[in-house]
């Protein structure tokens, strides 16, 4: 099941996802959740562009954006410290992804998953792409 919407149809975009990464994360506005780490998962879609003429067909790594340079860049804002709202988080995500010029749009979902025992998570879903 997707998480998010479908694309514009223009420009044409490869879309590239990370998909329910689970973190511990200090993340919260209430006295009770500082310095207390919870359960945070992230999705992240991004669209590359995907023109005629920039390799298509071939199997050739440059023209890829690595996944694991967008899991580092969760972790490592994640282990900056504490953060307070999940929005913040979300905004950095897309910050650091769209820092990759390639990525032309990131769409990002930040969920805090042990708020409420009625309810699966909380959280926000944010789109942003290069000017």
């Amino acid at each position: 099941m997707s998480v998010f919407p479908p694309w514009p149809q223009s420009p044409r975009l490869r879309r590239v996802f990370l998909r329910d990464l689970v973190m511990l994360a200090d993340i919260g506005v209430h006295p009770h959740e500082i310095g207390v780490r919870q359960r945070v998962r992230v999705n992240i879609d991004f669209g590359v562009q995907d023109e005629p003429g920039n390799g298509i067909g071939r199997d050739d790594l440059s023209r890829t954006v690595s996944y694991e340079r967008l899991v580092q860049l969760v972790r490592g804002l994640i282990d900056e410290g504490h953060v307070r709202l999940v929005e913040t988080l979300a905004e950095r995500i897309a910050a650091g992804a769209l820092a990759d010029a390639r990525i032309r749009i990131v769409r990002v979902r930040v969920e805090k998953l042990d708020v409420f025992d009625e309810l699966d998570c909380v959280g926000v879903e944010i789109e942003r792409a290069q000017p």
